[in-house]
């Protein structure tokens, strides 16, 4: 096997060449291992590079503990997947089959190599994004989740999961998958977040998941980063491929998952280099890993709660948890959010049939049930376009009288011409229904009110701009989107009237609200925030 994911039968082993090897062998020291002995254990850091010198290495399973996999890792190959690139942790424990021995580089010595030497870079990298698609295809995982299905907590969870393409294996409360419930004693079936076999999540959340995988980071106060980009959206990944490849020491802190509103978009077709279309999360994912190629570095689900600004000139984020990070530079790329409906219980149903977002995860809640799309705009259009392929009928809901205005003209052909899809115009949802689950909306019409059985609404409504955590330190305008450019005498139009604080995407008043657009504004920014980095008296001073 190539990778996790790909077989020998069916790919040829494409050994990592000579003079590679030999420079591995300057930064590494070999290590030896037993028949058995685990090389690697699920929810460990990767932090080495290991490559098979001689022996066996196998996959295993996390809850039997025996061989996961038929194929296995020998000479001439090497462990880990794309999260390696951030830090992470493995997924899946590794284990020597027999005697092995290894040649093991502490993790930043082999990124600088990659980084010296692009045909390495380019070889690992391709392995790495093969296993890491191929597990999350497979679910092979430590991670499993009981009763997603049924229980809100356990939805976010798989909802972060999914939109991070993180591999884990979601189980309904169904019995079919009794041992793994026994292995972990949980019999009695109840709503579950498993991390291998001898740890349960009493209160799951992301968040500690995200410990687990070491995805939140644990941000080092001690570090001053050249550039601190908010927000994981296109133009916030974008920024970030381009601040990594300039050299700057970035990180990158999103919220919620990598790929922001527009993770949320089933397909995106008007995106040039796809004619066929690509669904926002996977053109998030590429450029996420370009970015990491280039050391930049991402933390998530991180919240930034308040912004200030030092003495010296430096700004310092309070993060939630009372974390802290530092930064010459600021980027705002946090976006926009939908809002939320004034609907009573509406919290109440969010995530038990009332979503946000539009993925594989919530297209499965439409089988066999109506699904009603509250919202013109695109972002709305591609899903009721991509849910019509497994509700039984989609209804998109329109205050106004058009979509003309806010909708790209291919997508309101499509959804006019689409059997499976009624748009009712200058009508609005006033009052949801169930009690444990959404059962049903009443629509206020021109005709009168009218009642649709239903258990999955998504609401894709106006944007609000997520910008209270600047503390005031920029000027917005009166919706909150941040003032940049001519408007508040600066010369370039992604500066903010603050030094050192700039602003691109949809969070940017003025912006064009477009993924194109947004990754325009954030790959372009960057060379002007190394102008300003650059013109700053050295060393900074933390202070």
């Amino acid at each position: 096997m190539e990778s996790l994911g790909e077989n020998l039968e069916t790919m040829p082993r494409v050994p990592l060449a000579e003079e590679h090897v030999a420079a591995m062998r300057h930064l590494g020291s070999e290590c030896s291992y037993d028949a058995g002995e685990i090389v690697a254990e699920a929810g460990e850091s990767m932090d080495r590079f290991v490559y098979v010198l001689d022996g066996e290495i196998e996959v295993v399973d996390p809850y039997s503990r025996e061989r996961l996999l038929e194929s296995s890792l020998g000479p001439t190959q090497f462990m880990g997947e794309i999260a390696f690139l951030n830090a992470g942790s493995h997924v899946l424990p590794m284990r020597a089959a027999r005697p092995t021995r290894t040649l093991e580089i502490p993790r930043t010595d082999m990124l600088d190599l990659m980084a010296r030497v692009p045909e390495l870079s380019d070889h690992v990298i391709r392995v790495f994004s093969a296993r890491r698609r191929k597990q999350f295809e497979t679910k092979n995982s430590a991670i499993k989740l009981i009763g997603a299905d049924r229980d809100a907590k356990v939805q976010k969870v798989e909802q972060f999961l999914s939109r991070n393409r993180i591999p884990f294996q979601s189980l309904d409360m169904d019995g079919r998958d009794d041992a793994t419930l026994e292995a972990c004693e949980l019999t009695d079936h109840r709503p579950s977040v498993i991390l291998g076999k001898d740890r349960v999540l009493d209160d799951p959340s992301p968040r500690k998941v995200a410990q687990f995988l070491n995805l939140d980071l644990d941000v080092c106060r001690e570090t001053l980063y050249d550039l601190l980009i908010v927000g994981g959206g296109p133009a916030g990944v974008a920024a970030s491929v381009y601040a990594g490849s300039e050299g700057l020491c970035a990180l990158a802190i999103e919220d919620t998952a990598i790929g922001g509103q527009a993770g949320t978009s089933s397909r995106i077709e008007n995106y040039m280099g796809f004619p066929t279309g690509i669904s926002g999360a996977d053109l998030v994912y590429r450029g996420q890993i370009q970015a990491m190629k280039f050391g930049t570095r991402f933390a998530m689900p991180r919240a930034v709660e308040g912004l200030v600004r030092r003495d010296d000139g430096t700004f310092c984020a309070q993060l939630d948890d009372g974390d802290e990070v530092c930064a010459k530079a600021i980027l705002v790329a946090t976006g926009v959010q939908y809002r939320r409906l004034p609907l009573d219980r509406l919290e109440e149903l969010e995530g038990a049939g009332v979503f946000y977002a539009a993925t594989d995860m919530e297209a499965r809640f439409c089988h066999g049930t109506e699904a009603v799309v509250i919202g013109g705009g695109n972002s709305a259009g591609q899903a009721a376009m991509y849910l019509s392929r497994s509700a039984k009928h989609v209804h998109v809901v329109v205050r106004g009288d058009s979509l003309a205005s806010s909708m790209s003209s291919y997508l309101t052909r499509r959804l006019e011409a689409d059997p499976a899809v009624t748009i009712h115009y200058h009508t609005q949802v006033t009052a949801l229904h169930g009690e444990d689950h959404l059962d049903g909306v009443t629509f206020a019409t021109p005709e009168g009110e009218r009642r649709i059985d239903t258990r999955a609404l998504f609401i894709m409504i106006g944007a609000a701009p997520n910008t209270g955590w600047l503390s005031g330190l920029v000027e917005t305008d009166e919706n909150g989107f941040v003032k940049t450019g001519a408007t508040v005498g600066r010369e370039t139009p992604f500066e903010t009237g603050t030094d050192g604080i700039f602003a691109v995407g949809d969070v940017r008043e003025g912006s064009v609200k477009r993924v194109a657009s947004a990754v325009g504004e954030g790959s372009v920014v960057v060379s002007r925030i190394w102008d300003y980095i650059d013109r700053l008296p050295a060393p900074v001073s933390r202070g």
